[in-house]
């Protein structure tokens, strides 16, 4: 029964990025990437958007089938239009630090900028590109948009900074796999054999780890050895602060543990290196801490002694998509979910639109809510808890590895989720 419904979904998933997949690549775009930089701010209320810059990166590490994001996940959107025709040519979810910061107190009480890209193909037309931003009612409304004319001299074509880059794992070409890269943040120069085990370690891990175990040899790993002046990081809680290259800290929204950057400038700039999806900044501490953003970047600690499964956890936020399952933990969150819209977290639900979610992974005899008790411990059910609250979020098991650490594994709706992401990237 579960395999059926493992083919059931992914069925359905494939069909959805085939319909979306009708756009040739190289009919619009080149082998390069037009990074869009801008300042997003605003408070709890507004939010605007500040272009910067202009750049045109070396590598193009996305599908080259799957332009069009089929999932629709994410707090913002980027959608690219060929100005010409008017038909959409590039779409992709993200959800950057600063919707987070929007739902805390300070956010009620002072306006901040937050520093972001958008990455899309580089076009050989001109091109509109958008910037939606996902409403408290759920549907997307456009912030901002900008025609971009490929031959405009004010597009940056730097050469990136030079720092040593390795190759830890390669498995194919870029486009038909998952790109990773670690980034050494906190590390200094004589630190970077540190650094390099540290990184081998975390992809180790991360690839003895369901469902990415079965699918090791569909990613790319980079590690890019960019040093700092120091070795650590900021911890204001205990006035520590430290110089280095990405600016770390731990202390995010007064959270203790909450592991984050907010210097996205200079990891672009260190990260256009290598071809990369998916960014994972590596700091050299043994405190416990980490974040994950979808399609934005994953920050942990290197020397813990839960950083590995933390940093699957952060990843799982930050490639899949997936919400935190844990309702009970101290966070910055206020109201972070609607309860009267359903949560676009695959493996969250408000019961809304369930039938979109693992409704078709449960048994006919499972109550939907499921209670918390040893008779459903290892069934995929409905339990109230989730997304930071007790109550109306549910979620597919008692636990799962973005609920805690304490097990070590995914439950079936959030492995279901990767594999499809997985899909995308790599067909």
């Amino acid at each position: 029964m579960v395999k059926t419904i493992k083919y059931f979904f992914l069925l359905v998933a494939f069909a959805a990025i085939s319909a979306k997949a009708d756009v040739c690549f190289h009919d619009f775009f080149k082998e390069q990437t037009l990074r869009y930089d801008f300042l997003l701010g605003g408070d709890h209320k507004t939010t605007e958007v500040f272009p910067q810059q202009i750049k045109m990166e070396p590598h193009w590490a996305g599908s080259k089938n799957n332009l069009i994001d089929p999932f629709d996940f994410g707090n913002y959107r980027i959608r690219v239009f060929d100005e010409a025709s008017g038909q959409l040519i590039f779409s992709k979810g993200i959800s950057p630090l600063f919707m987070e910061w929007q739902t805390t107190e300070e956010a009620k009480r002072m306006k901040r900028t937050f520093y972001q890209s958008a990455f899309v193909p580089f076009p050989k037309k001109k091109i509109k590109l958008e910037i939606e931003q996902r409403q408290w009612e759920g549907d997307f409304m456009v912030i901002h948009s900008a025609i971009i004319v490929p031959e405009d001299y004010f597009i940056l074509q730097e050469i990136p900074n030079e720092y040593e880059t390795k190759e830890i794992r390669l498995s194919g070409k870029p486009e038909k796999c998952v790109d990773l890269v670690f980034l050494a943040e906190g590390y200094t120069a004589n630190e970077m054999d540190k650094f390099l085990s540290d990184a081998n370690r975390m992809s180790d891990y991360l690839f003895s780890s369901p469902p990415f175990d079965k699918h090791k040899n569909e990613f790319n790993v980079y590690a890019v050895l960019c040093p700092s002046e120091e070795s650590g990081t900021d911890v204001p809680g205990e006035s520590i602060y430290k110089n280095t290259i990405f600016n770390s800290t731990f202390y995010t929204f007064d959270t203790p543990r909450y592991l984050t950057t907010s210097d996205m400038k200079t990891i672009y700039d260190v990260a256009a290196l290598v071809p990369w999806d998916h960014i994972f900044v590596l700091v050299n501490t043994e405190r416990y801490g980490g974040g994950g953003f979808y399609n934005f970047l994953s920050v942990g600690s290197a020397d813990n002694e839960l950083s590995e499964k933390v940093f699957v956890h952060e990843f799982g936020h930050a490639f899949a998509g997936l919400g935190d399952e844990y309702y009970t933990s101290s966070v910055a969150f206020e109201n972070f979910y609607n309860l009267k819209v359903e949560p676009w977290e695959p493996n969250l639900t408000t019961l809304v639109n369930f039938e979109s979610k693992w409704k078709k992974m449960l048994d006919k005899n499972t109550p939907v809510p499921t209670p918390r008790t040893g008779k459903y411990e290892k069934a995929v059910g409905v339990f109230e808890g989730g997304g930071y609250t007790a109550t109306g979020v549910y979620s597919p098991m008692m636990n799962c590895r973005m609920k805690s650490n304490d097990v070590p594994y995914f439950c079936p709706a959030c492995s279901e989720a990767i594999a499809r992401v997985i899909e995308v990237h790599t067909k």
